[in-house]
């Protein structure tokens, strides 16, 4: 499979990492401190921020810097949604405790995207995917899909928060929080072609990437690296630029 299509523009917030400059400078070094503190979210109301999860927060931040430039449709990726929310459900059902009814509502995996269109005024038409460390890239294939229907511009914005300490066990998440917003379109620009590793899935032996594959992109893109690849589970992919 190969597809390809251009950025129009893009937004992403990581710890330390909030503008062009930092992340320009970050593509070329990308040793970080991923404990500095979070970027401040400009767009979204105070209360409403309150309310919010970090990672919605981020991604609804990322989206609205980009909702101004009138997509047609959105995509919205996350490996773990709501877990931070989940967990703490979880841990007050334990402890017999009652549940916040806020906690409650938002600990869906859509809540991000629902408070994009709440927050924006902007009804969309959104997809909300959770694919394992492949996100990302099911996210630029449901894209595809949605220029093919007659998408002029489709917002994309993977995402996702720190996983709690009892899951760090089995899931390995170097970056607390961050948001990865592209501004997509049909065209030339970038050039992506699955490659299948014809081996069984990750087993739990495996290693998973060190980043997420949205950063590891930008981190390739924003160098301007000719050609770079992705890891995924049942297959690589192979980018062009």
């Amino acid at each position: 499979m190969t597809y390809s299509f251009n950025i129009l523009d893009w937004c992403a917030l990581a710890p330390g990492l909030c503008n062009i400059e930092q992340w320009q400078s970050w593509s070329i070094h990308p040793e970080t401190d991923w404990s500095e503190a979070l970027p401040k979210t400009q767009h979204i109301p105070m209360m409403t921020a309150r309310r919010m999860s970090t990672a919605s927060r981020l991604s609804v931040e990322v989206g609205l810097t980009l909702l101004n430039q009138q997509p047609d449709a959105a995509i919205f990726i996350s490996r773990h949604g709501e877990l931070e929310r989940t967990c703490k459900i979880i841990e007050g059902l334990c402890q017999q405790q009652d549940i916040s009814p806020t906690d409650f509502a938002m600990s869906v995996h859509n809540t991000a995207s629902g408070l994009l269109t709440i927050t924006g005024k902007q009804p969309l038409p959104i997809t909300s995917i959770a694919a394992d460390i492949d996100g990302f890239q099911q996210g630029m294939l449901e894209a595809q899909a949605m220029l093919a229907d007659g998408a002029k511009k489709v917002l994309l914005v993977d995402f996702d928060g720190a996983v709690p300490d009892v899951y760090q066990t089995r899931i390995k998440h170097q970056v607390p929080a961050y948001a990865v917003g592209l501004l997509i379109s049909s065209g030339e620009t970038l050039r992506c072609q699955q490659r299948d590793k014809n081996v069984y899935p990750l087993s739990s032996k495996t290693e998973n990437p060190v980043l997420p594959q949205s950063l590891t992109f930008m981190q390739h893109w924003l160098a301007k690296d000719p050609q770079f690849t992705l890891q995924g589970m049942r297959s690589d992919w192979q980018w062009h630029q």
